[in-house]
């Protein structure tokens, strides 16, 4: 399907369990992205019959069969659902280059992202860096930098451009998740993500690190940038963590607590409740995840003490 040359091009993946949110991060483009085009890569069957009969604006499909090689074929079955995901994450911008010609580069969003302003501000730095490849920092508080060990940066918003040099980053990334992707610290290696560490060394002349930090806000860094500048707005929030686990119940963030970030939280739960009644009325049941609660509970008092407090809302 070709698409509009003006389009910025994002591509996200998502099972049904996430349709929420996936519906809540193209809302946000609706609003922030104009002109856009997401493509989203069905991770299950469920979910490609419910984006076709919810025909969202600017959205292509990518059914998953119709990209499994022999190659990702072959790792599945060893792999969870969601190390699976994280193995073809490296995968999606080259579905992308492959099914439209026209896409001059392409973004990889998490399906939990959701936009407070325009994706533009930070594609103009990548611009005027003239690299091939944008990646962004995790961006810990300093109260939090121990978490590095989970990786520098942080696979959430990344951009490629269709050149040779770009090509070769995302092959690279692409042989090392099929080698080895798991939920797991192993040798220096985590999922898909640490492999992003020494990018800058290893690519210099492709990769650029996204310089404003700021406006790339989750809940390991949302109070502390937020208490330096209380009425700053980020480009995007991560809403990492949360997790429906009821029709009225919504687990917002656990062991971060996120001060003023609280507003973030409170635009994304309007967005959520907008979404449920698209859903309901479409008679589609809302995914939940009720076994968080009992995990959570045990958990509970430990992140507390260690961390910070498990914020729920209903809505």
């Amino acid at each position: 399907m070709p698409s509009n040359k003006s389009a910025e091009h994002f591509v996200t993946l998502f099972d049904s369990s996430y349709l929420p949110m996936g519906m809540c991060l193209h809302a946000s483009l609706m609003k922030h992205g104009q002109p856009f085009h997401l493509w989203i890569l069905c991770m299950d069957e469920l979910v490609e019959q419910q984006l076709r009969q919810l025909v969202l604006p600017h959205v292509s499909l990518i059914p998953l069969q119709e990209v499994e090689t022999d190659a990702l074929l072959g790792v599945k079955n060893g792999r969870t659902r969601a190390e699976y995901c994280w193995t073809l994450t490296p995968f999606t911008p080259q579905f992308v280059f492959d099914r439209d010609q026209n896409v001059e580069r392409v973004t990889y969003l998490d399906a939990d992202l959701f936009f407070f302003d325009s994706p533009r501000i930070l594609l103009e730095e990548f611009d005027a860096s003239d690299k091939d490849v944008l990646i962004t920092e995790h961006g810990y508080a300093p109260e939090y930098e121990q978490l590095v060990e989970n990786g520098i940066f942080c696979v959430q918003f990344m951009t490629f451009r269709r050149t040779e040099g770009s090509l070769k980053v995302m092959q690279w990334w692409q042989d090392r998740c099929l080698e080895w992707c798991f939920f797991r610290y192993e040798d220096g290696k985590f999922g898909d993500q640490k492999y992003l560490d020494d990018w800058p060394e290893r690519f210099p002349n492709e990769v650029h690190v996204l310089k404003q930090v700021v406006k790339t806000l989750a809940p390991w860094n949302v109070r502390h940038f937020t208490n330096l500048n209380p009425s700053g707005r980020p480009v995007l929030y991560h809403f990492h963590g949360l997790k429906i686990v009821s029709v009225r119940k919504v687990l917002l963030y656990s062991g971060y607590p996120v001060g003023h970030g609280r507003k973030f939280y409170e635009r994304y739960l309007m967005a959520l409740k907008e979404i449920f009644s698209v859903m309901k009325e479409a008679g589609m049941p809302i995914p939940v995840r009720p076994e968080d609660i009992a995990i959570l509970h045990k958990l509970r008092v430990v992140k507390r003490l260690l961390l910070g407090k498990t914020k729920y809302a209903v809505i």
